[in-house]
């Protein structure tokens, strides 16, 4: 016989599979469409504004956000895996060192405001390997060519590649006659100054 925790868990996982929320924390600015139904009509509305406590209890687990509307602080807890919570989007991510931050309660203004949490983005996916380059991942095998062929093929075109000369090397066996030329007409110019001058 489950458990009621068991029970539980395989109820978060099927809500968890149908609809995938964001990961958001306390100190984040967050807006939660909320399904509201008036008569026949199903209808999204928003609330906007800062977490400021979460709590992780499996099915029961459950958000309170806060903002502050026409002067005055409205909360709202909402059980995060409740089906009229429809979707959920993070705004901006705030940078705090608190899991409650009930202290924004007693604060208006510019004193309430939390600072933004800056994500560095490193050029490097962790996540993705370096293939090493073998032969078998360059060379596709086909049902025609067996892979000795393809290995002789391959041999053949680095041979008649090492024996040409590749476009770069050429301008630099020129170079130095070019230079030869010019310090050639500099020594014939200084000669005809000389004569010149005599």
């Amino acid at each position: 016989m489950k458990t009621i925790e068991e029970i539980n868990q395989s109820n978060v996982k099927k809500i968890v599979a149908e609809r995938k929320h964001p990961d958001f924390f306390p100190g984040d600015i967050i807006k939660v469409g909320v399904k509201i139904t008036e008569g026949k009509r199903d209808r999204i509305q928003y609330f906007e504004g800062v977490c400021i406590a979460k709590k992780n209890r499996n099915i029961n687990s459950s958000f309170t956000v806060r903002k502050i509307s026409f002067g005055e602080g409205v909360e709202r807890t909402f059980a995060l895996y409740s089906p009229i919570v429809d979707t959920i989007k993070v705004v901006r991510s705030g940078k705090v060192r608190r899991a409650k931050l009930y202290y924004l309660r007693d604060r208006t203004g510019k004193s309430a405001r939390i600072a933004e949490k800056i994500k560095k983005k490193i050029g490097i996916d962790i996540e993705t390997k370096i293939q090493q380059v073998t032969e078998e991942n360059v060379m596709p095998v086909t049902d025609d060519k067996s892979t000795e062929t393809l290995k002789e093929e391959a041999k053949v075109e680095v041979s008649k590649a090492e024996a040409k000369p590749s476009p770069t090397e050429t301008p630099k066996k020129e170079a130095p006659k070019k230079e030869a030329k010019i310090e050639g007409k500099k020594q014939e110019q200084q000669k005809e100054n000389l004569e010149q001058k005599k």
